[in-house]
C-alpha cells in the first residue's frame, strides 16, 4: 500500500506542509525523518510531519536523509513556532543533526548512584531556587538524577556555556552517570541517553521524552537566542516538561519576575555568605585626577599582583565603542532624565533620554554646572590606560578574542568570564553602564555581572579575593551586592513588572528592520498597543496568546523584518 506524508520544507518563506508519496525503498520512512523533495522545481530538504490520505496524484519523495527529531517532539516544535511567530522549519533544523544519522545506539539504563555519591545529593523540591553565585549545583543535579530514575526518558541539565557543560559532564561521568553532550553526540540524545548536558541549544535535544530538567542560572542572557527565532530556554522547557509531566528545577542568583510568577522562590543554603566581598568606590568623591582606576582600585590591584594567581586582576568594561553616559566635571553626577531616570545623551544641541521625555539644555541638575563630559573610554583605550597605571602588560579580551591569555592583568568585556576561571580581583570600571542601561532588566543584569565576578574571586567565606565596583550613584543594587541580600531588588522588579504589565503579567514584542513601518501600519487590532522607540516598535498586549495571534494574522510586507516576542 502506498503511503503519503506531509512534509515541511526548509524554505522558511513557505511555512506550511505539502503532501508527497513514499514509494519503493522509502516506504519505511518514519515521522520526523528528514527527506529530500522536489518543491517548485527545486530540490529541498524537509521533515516528515505525519501521514495523510492520498486525495490526488502526488510527487514522490526523492531521498531519505536520515533521522530527524523524534515524533514525540513535533508537537512541541509546532507550539514553539506559534509562540515565537517563527517558521516551523527553524525549530526543526535546530533539533536536527548537522550530518546524516541513519541509526542510533541503544541507550544504557541509568545506574543507581553509589552510596558515597548519593550522599552528596541535596533534596530540593522542583521550582525556582535562589542561590548564591558560588554555590556548587552538583548536589541538586545528583538529586534530580536519583529522584527521577524510575521515570522513562532523559534528565536534561543546562548551563550557560558549552565550556561549563564540558566540565560538568566530566564531573557526572566520574560519579557513574552516562552522559551525552554536544552536537557530535546527537545520536545518543536521539536514543534517549540517561543524562544530557548542554547549553541553550540542548533545550531542543532530540530525546523522545524528558524525565526531568535542571537549568542552572536560569536568567542568564545566554539562554535567549539573539538570532531569529528569539526563543528562550525557560519558556521552552516549562512547556516541554509540562507535556512530559517532568519535574523542572531552575536556579538563579536574582530571579526575574517571569520566574517568580511561576511559584514560590526557595532559598538554597546561606545565600548572603556565598557572594564575594565587594568594595564600592563612589567616583563623585574620588580625586578628579585619578585615572580609569581609582586609588582604592589601584591599591587592590597591586595587592592582587603580589599574590601567586596566574591571572591576578580582571578589569571589566561592558562597552566596545563610545560611551553613552555624561557626567558633570564639577560634582561627578550623571546626567539622567527627570521623568524615567534613564541616562541622557546629546540630541542635537540638547540633552534627553532615548524616549525624549524632557529635552533640556546641557547643564548638571545637581550643581547647575554647564560642563558635562562624555564618559567614552572603550576597551582598547582602557587596556592602554590600565597598563600605564599598573606598569604591567595587559591582555585585552572581547567576544572576538581568540588567542591565549598570558598576562596577569586582563581587561575586557564580560567575555572575560568565559576565558578566566580564577583570579584575585575583579574591577568594574564603570558600573553605571549596567545600572542605567535602557531596559527593564538592567538591575538584574548588574547583579548577574557581579555574581559572575564572584565565581572568579570566591565567596566572602573563603576570603580569597574581592570585587571593586566604581560608580557615580547609589541605589538598591549597590546595597544588594555589598550585603549579599537581593530580595529587595527582585521584589521591586516584580512589583514594577506587575504595575507596568511587563512579562509575565503582559506580553511584549519588538519589531525592527526595513519592513517594520509597513508591518506595524498593517496591524489592525485594538488588543495591541504600539509605541515607537527610535527605529524599533514596541508592541504590548494583555497576554502572549493575543499578541502572537495578531502578529500571525498581520500580512508580511517585502523586506527584512525582525520579530522578537518575549
Amino acid at each position: 500500500m502506498t503511503r503519503c506524508v506531509r512534509v515541511i520544507t526548509e524554505n522558511a518563506a513557505v511555512d506550511r506542509g505539502f503532501d508527497y508519496e513514499l514509494t519503493g525503498a522509502l516506504a519505511t520512512v518514519g515521522v520526523g525523518d528528514r527527506v529530500r523533495v522536489d518543491f517548485n522545481n527545486r530540490s529541498l530538504r524537509g521533515w516528515v510531519m505525519g501521514e495523510v490520505e492520498a486525495t490526488r496524484e502526488m510527487k514522490p519523495v526523492k531521498k531519505w536523509l536520515g533521522l530527524g527529531p523524534p515524533a514525540e517532539m513535533l508537537g512541541l516544535l509546532e507550539w514553539a513556532s506559534l509562540r515565537w511567530c517563527a517558521p516551523l522549519s527553524r525549530f526543526l533544523l535546530a533539533s536536527s543533526p548537522s550530518v546524516v544519522v541513519r541509526e542510533v545506539p541503544v541507550a544504557p539504563r541509568p545506574r543507581p548512584l553509589e552510596a558515597s555519591v548519593a550522599a552528596q545529593a541535596v533534596s530540593l523540591d522542583p521550582g525556582v531556587l535562589l542561590v548564591s553565585p558560588t554555590h556548587d549545583p552538583l548536589g541538586l543535579i545528583l538529586y534530580a538524577y536519583q529522584s527521577t530514575m524510575t521515570r522513562e526518558g532523559s534528565l536534561l541539565v543546562l548551563v550557560p556555556t558549552e565550556a561549563w557543560a564540558q566540565r560538568l559532564r566530566g564531573r557526572l561521568e566520574q560519579r557513574g552517570c552516562a552522559v551525552a553532550q554536544g552536537e557530535g553526540e546527537w545520536d545518543r540524545m536521539r536514543a534517549g541517553w540517561p543524562v544530557i548536558v548542554g547549553s541553550r541549544g540542548s533545550a531542543l535535544a532530540p530525546t523522545p521524552r524528558l524525565r526531568g530538567a535542571v537549568v542552572i542560572d536560569a536568567d542568564d542572557e545566554a539562554y535567549r537566542s539573539e538570532s531569529s527565532p528569539t526563543w528562550d530556554v525557560t519558556t521552552m522547557l516549562r512547556e516541554r516538561c509540562r507535556r512530559d509531566d517532568a519535574p523542572l528545577w531552575l536556579t538563579s542568583v536574582a530571579p526575574s519576575p517571569t520566574l517568580m510568577a511561576r511559584g514560590p522562590v526557595t532559598s538554597w543554603g546561606d545565600v548572603a555568605s556565598g557572594w564575594s566581598r565587594v568594595d564600592v568606590v563612589d567616583r563623585r568623591e574620588a580625586d578628579p585626577h585619578d585615572g580609569v582606576l581609582t586609588r582604592r582600585a589601584l591599591e587592590a590591584a597591586h595587592h592582587a599582583l603580589a599574590g601567586d594567581e596566574p591571572v591576578a586582576a580582571v578589569v571589566i568594561l561592558q562597552r566596545l565603542g563610545h560611551g553613552r553616559l555624561y557626567a558633570c566635571r564639577r560634582c561627578g553626577e550623571l546626567a539622567r532624565c527627570n521623568v524615567c531616570h534613564q541616562a541622557e545623551t546629546e540630541v542635537g544641541d540638547q540633552m534627553a533620554c532615548v524616549e525624549l521625555h524632557e529635552p533640556r539644555a546641557n547643564f548638571c541638575r545637581s550643581c547647575a554646572a554647564t560642563n558635562l563630559k562624555k564618559v567614552r573610554a572603550g576597551v582598547s583605550t582602557l587596556a592602554r590606560d590600565v597598563a600605564a597605571q599598573l606598569s604591567q602588560p595587559v591582555d585585552e579580551v572581547t567576544a572576538a578574542s581568540r588567542g591565549p591569555i598570558d598576562a596577569r592583568v586582563v581587561v575586557g568585556t564580560e567575555a572575560v568570564f568565559g576565558r578566566v576561571r580564577r583570579c584575585s580581583l575583579v574591577v568594574f570600571v564603570d558600573f553605571d553602564q549596567y545600572l542605567l542601561a535602557p531596559r527593564e532588566s538592567a538591575r538584574r543584569h548588574a547583579l548577574t555581572a557581579v555574581a559572575k565576578a564572584a565565581r572568579l574571586v570566591g565567596s566572602r567565606r573563603e576570603g580569597r579575593g574581592m570585587v571593586v565596583v566604581q560608580t557615580r550613584r547609589h541605589d538598591e543594587v549597590i546595597d544588594a551586592i555589598t550585603s549579599g541580600d537581593v530580595s529587595a531588588v527582585i521584589a521591586d522588579d516584580a512589583a514594577t513588572a506587575r504595575t507596568l504589565s511587563l512579562p509575565p503579567y503582559g506580553a511584549r514584542a519588538r519589531v525592527s528592520g526595513e519592513a517594520a513601518p509597513e508591518f506595524v501600519a498593517a496591524l489592525h487590532s485594538d488588543e495591541v498597543r504600539v509605541r515607537r522607540v527610535q527605529d524599533t516598535y514596541v508592541l504590548t498586549a494583555s497576554d502572549v496568546d493575543v499578541l502572537t495571534r495578531v502578529l500571525r494574522e498581520t500580512p508580511r510586507t517585502p523586506g527584512r523584518l525582525r520579530l522578537e516576542v518575549f
